[in-house]
């Protein structure tokens, strides 16, 4: 067996981004299907082409809301890394 060795590592706990933004792409379509469906469609429309239209625009408004609130999360995880010192050792398989 080795000596042991040290090492300083910073610790913190940071956002999963995807998560975020997957969140906010739910959110954004559950928005516009509730602002869709508060006002009257066009007959000659349709309810689902409408919603399917205003989607894309609520969904993108909602990733990029998302990603932006998980990267203003990760910079405040930054700031409260710590730094620790921790030990490293090596061992040998004994067979």
């Amino acid at each position: 067996m080795s000596k042991p060795t040290t090492d300083q590592v910073t610790v913190r706990r940071a956002p999963k981004i995807p998560a975020f933004i997957f969140v906010g792409a739910v959110l954004g379509a559950l928005a516009t299907l509730i602002l869709t469906s508060l006002y009257p469609a066009d007959p000659a429309v349709g309810f689902g082409a409408l919603f399917a239209y205003f989607a894309l625009y609520g969904i993108t408004a909602g990733v990029v809301l998302g990603a932006v609130v998980g990267i203003i999360l990760d910079r405040v995880s930054a700031r409260r890394a710590k730094t620790v010192t921790v030990e490293v050792t090596t061992s040998e398989d004994a067979g």
